[in-house]
């Protein structure tokens, strides 16, 4: 049990006293950046769905015929 409190103890001195923290300007405009790229890739994501959905369903139709 002490080791789990001196492994808390640690992280909270560590995270208080040793982490560079971004500014709150940087932090935003790096949550927007990660928000744009998310959006884009999700899109593409989307589209390389549709056009493999598509082409299994014709490839159904003919395999049907």
């Amino acid at each position: 049990m002490a080791g789990i409190v001196n492994y808390i103890s640690q992280s909270y001195d560590e995270l208080k006293n040793h982490v560079t923290w971004p500014s709150f300007a940087e932090a935003q405009r790096l949550s927007v950046l990660v928000l744009v790229f998310s959006i884009i890739f999700s899109l593409a994501i989307w589209g390389v769905d549709t056009v493999f959905g598509e082409l299994v369903e014709e490839y159904f139709i003919w395999v049907k015929s």
